[in-house]
């Protein structure tokens, strides 16, 4: 039996794992991040687009 994660828990996952990686690797494109974020945690186009806004969001 799979276990699935709650609703948005693979968001808050692909967002920690992007700011990890911008940390420990700053010359890697945030859209090659994103891109390997959606295939990592299986996003929806949707879910890709908010991530992407979420870190080229001015604050």
């Amino acid at each position: 039996m799979a276990s699935t994660l709650p609703e948005g828990e693979e968001i808050r996952k692909a967002i920690k794992w992007i700011s990890e990686m911008r940390e420990t690797q700053p010359d890697r494109k945030l859209s090659k991040l994103v891109e390997e974020a959606a295939l990592k945690f299986d996003l929806s186009p949707q879910q890709t687009d908010f991530l992407y806004n979420f870190f080229t969001r001015k604050l």
